[in-house]
């Protein structure tokens, strides 16, 4: 027996249209839109870096890394619970241990590396650009990135993120943050 049209009452009773109560969701989800953003905006910023040479283009590959301690709108948001591996890699920054975090740095990477969080990540270097408060060969390259799937951005965003938590960096205006 085929289920209910979308025009048809619900069949949890609330007399509304199945549309509109309990249907399917349809169109693109919250994940889809976010990628089709970044996408388009990496489309727009690629021209930038069309032309350079690859010893500029490798400058600004290694340069995006130090982007996230600029502004603190280039941070991704930590999760609101510390798991295990987000203690030991605050353990680790704290102690200024890169090597002993790497497997915690990549498994708290995959919890906050969504497509709203690389979404918002380029929103802000977008606003950052036009403020000219960075350079637009470096918010294209980070685009570019945050388009791929690559974590370059994302792992340099949370390890200032959690350095900034951690009390072992500063914000861009030399505050010291202190859990």
């Amino acid at each position: 027996m085929p289920g209910s049209g979308r025009n048809e009452p619900c069949p949890c009773g609330s007399g509304r249209k199945v549309k509109r109560c309990c249907g399917q969701q349809r169109g693109p989800s919250e994940d889809q839109l976010a990628r089709a953003h970044v996408a388009s905006l990496a489309r727009r910023v690629a021209p930038e870096l069309v032309d350079l040479s690859d010893d500029a283009l490798d400058y600004l590959w290694d340069d995006i890394l130090d982007l996230p301690g600029c502004n603190l709108s280039l941070l991704v948001a930590l999760p609101k619970l510390i798991t295990p591996d987000l203690q030991r890699l605050r353990e680790c920054v704290a102690d200024d241990d890169p090597d002993g975090g790497w497997d915690a740095l990549i498994a708290v990477a995959a919890q906050v590396d969504t497509p709203r969080q690389r979404a918002q990540l380029a929103d802000a270097l977008v606003q950052l650009r036009d403020q000219q408060r960075i350079d637009s060969g470096q918010a294209a390259a980070a685009i570019i990135d945050l388009d791929s799937r690559s974590t370059r951005f994302i792992g340099a965003s949370l390890l200032e993120a959690v350095a900034l938590s951690v009390g072992a960096s500063h914000t861009p205006n030399g505050l010291q943050i202190v859990a």
